[in-house]
């Protein structure tokens, strides 16, 4: 502790600092309002200098320091307010208690000088850990202003906005200048005056509105059928539905086994689904995509990857013509909101010549994947007007239909490599169509099946996930895609980025399956994947990653796990094994392609 004339320093135990900023009125509002403050010596403050349009100032605010002084200026404002307005004044007595004198000007002094005269222990900010030597090294870089010397050394800025340390600061930056705090000044004071509590702005966004929930149209049908849930982006989707007694593995090898063998239904509500409309919807989603969309027939359906500027792939999907004009494009469950975004964000900043709209209809359309080699069965026995043969329905078209009055869209589209229809309608509808196609699924041993039998059977396929199986520097060639980047297309959104060096490189990680010579093993995700030395050991460290395990899953159809990864040169490398360390031992794996069930893509029409 050091004495104002510089005097003695005493070390003072203590477990709490408390920090005061002087007595200051309430003068924001005034400040805000654009009126200006001097500095007032006797009380050591700034006070309103005179009256603005619209805007009295008394009492404390004013400087006044006992209660009779307050109750005349407040009563003297308020009436002269009130005659301005042409109302009728009353007088009212208030204490005629006289005020006190005024008090002799102290002597300000801003700082206490150090001993060793170390002003960077000197602290004016104690939020900002701000000294007296940061307001020095502000002022020597020819800063003057309050305002410039507050963001110059960030005094002021945070929780209390300066209420400790505000004035302190036009005091220091007043005796550095040599002048009074008057000829400095304050910064301009920002609303609110009083802080706002983080309670307040949260509002009902706690618990569990902090991250708001979102739930299919079939919610409650989910929870009765005993469902185990699983978040996907703000969805609720259920992960699988266990039987009693059954863990996750064995109910998924169940569900996973209903699919391949007879016929399963999925909630596929969550995708993203976005209608493009209007004559250039056509040229706007081929710019988009890899691939040709504006050639795409009405009735028809195409697959499409979208990519970033650097050519790395950012979502996948299925789009259906539903007009000359109109387009309904389908993304993943965690992409849509982020997927619209992209396409707006280049209809209106780089394109917004092009006579398109785009809406999202998520949460309008729900969606079933009916799957399996008895879903003809199924949606024959629903949708009687439909003739679901090969020959009138074929793989990637659609029809619309009528169930019962509701309007229901039907597409052979398939995640599963199965024979499978998606059933699109409308939520409100939901829950009955829903119904109608369990019931009619019955004779066949009909399963629901949840997120993670979708996986399976999809990553058995060698389909990947957008965000699992790919990390930002993937492209279409490195999943073996190559087939859906057009050649004929002058130009789409990541395009020039194909030609890049980096992007030709023969070592380039490409997906591949994975598959334990052990027959036993499921890798953990995530796992590296690593190459033993000549001496059949691993080199030392560090030591080299050849990739990673990306998705790992026990199979029903193959009776064995499997897993697809990244793996540097990976096409190169079919049928080698490689290694993957789990729990402290090296899992041998054979590398094969991705597509481990039905590569010649038989099964898909039944």
């Amino acid at each position: 502790m050091a004495a104002r004339d510089g005097g003695a320093v005493d070390d003072v135990a203590c477990d709490l600092l408390l920090v005061s900023g002087g007595w200051n009125p309430a003068v924001h509002l005034y400040s805000q309002a654009r009126g200006r403050l001097a500095f007032d010596t006797s009380l050591g403050a700034f006070l309103p200098t005179g009256r603005l349009d619209d805007l009295l100032v008394a009492g404390a605010a004013a400087g006044a320091q006992d209660l009779a002084t307050c109750l005349r200026q407040g009563g003297a404002a308020a009436a002269t307010a009130l005659v301005e307005l042409g109302l009728d004044v009353v007088p009212v007595p208030v204490p005629s208690t006289p005020p006190a004198p005024p008090a002799t000007a102290p002597d300000l002094v801003w700082t206490v000088p150090d001993v060793d005269g170390d002003t960077s222990r000197q602290f004016v900010d104690l939020q900002r850990d701000a000294t007296v030597a940061d307001v020095q090294r502000a002022l020597g870089a020819g800063l003057r202003s309050p305002e410039h010397v507050k963001r110059y050394t960030t005094i002021g800025t945070a929780h209390d906005q300066g209420k400790t340390s505000g004035v302190v600061t036009s005091g220091i930056i007043a005796e550095l200048l040599g002048g009074g705090p008057d000829d400095v000044g304050t910064t301009t004071f920002r609303p609110p005056y009083t802080p706002v509590a983080f309670a307040t702005l949260a509002g009902r966004d706690r618990g569990q509105l902090f991250d708001p929930v979102r739930t299919t149209a079939l919610h409650d049908w989910h929870v009765q059928a005993g469902a185990v849930w699983e978040d996907v982006g703000q969805w609720k989707r259920p992960r699988y539905y266990p039987l009693a007694g059954e863990d996750v593995e064995t109910a998924v090898l169940r569900e996973c086994a209903a699919a391949r063998t007879s016929v399963g239904i999925l909630d596929g509500s969550t995708l993203g689904k976005i209608d493009v409309q209007g004559p250039d919807a056509g040229e706007l989603l081929d710019r988009l995509y890899t691939n040709l969309m504006s050639s795409l027939a009405v009735g028809k359906v195409r697959y499409g990857v979208m990519c970033g500027a650097d050519g790395m792939v950012i979502d996948d999907g299925t789009v259906l013509r539903v007009a000359e004009d109109r387009f309904m494009v389908m993304t993943t469950t965690g992409g849509a909101a982020k997927v619209l975004d992209w396409m707006e964000e280049w209809h209106q900043t780089e394109w917004p010549e092009l006579r398109v709209h785009l809406v999202s209809v998520t949460e309008q359309w729900s969606a079933f994947p009916v799957v399996g080699p008895r879903s003809r069965d199924v949606i024959g026995a629903v949708f009687g007007d439909v003739d679901v043969s090969n020959d009138a329905f074929g793989f990637m078209t659609w029809q619309d239909t009528v169930l019962d009055g509701a309007p229901v869209r039907l597409a052979r589209i398939s995640f599963s490599g199965e024979l499978a229809w998606e059933v699109h309608v409308s939520s409100w509808h939901a829950v009955a169509v829903w119904e109608r196609l369990v019931e009619a699924g019955r004779p066949y041993g009909i399963t629901p099946y949840g997120t993670e039998t979708m996986h399976v059977l999809r990553a058995e396929k060698g389909y990947p996930i957008i965000g699992q199986d790919t990390d930002g520097t993937v492209t279409p060639q490195d999943l073996g895609m190559a087939w859906v980047v057009s050649k004929k297309k002058p130009d789409f959104v990541g395009k020039r980025s194909f030609a890049r060096a980096d992007n030709q490189r023969e070592d380039r990680k490409h997906l591949v399956g994975l598959l334990p010579v052990d027959r036993a093993t499921v890798l953990p995700e995530g796992s590296q994947v690593v190459e033993l030395g000549e001496s059949g050991e691993l080199p030392p460290p560090p030591v080299p990653m050849l990739g990673h395990v990306t998705s790992s899953y026990r199979s029903a159809h193959l009776e064995r796990p499997f897993a697809l990864a990244l793996l540097k040169g990976g096409r190169a490398r079919a049928g080698q094994l490689v290694h993957v360390p789990v729990k402290g031992r090296l899992v041998a794996v054979e590398v094969t392609g991705p597509v481990l069930v039905d590569p010649e893509g038989a099964r898909r029409d039944g």
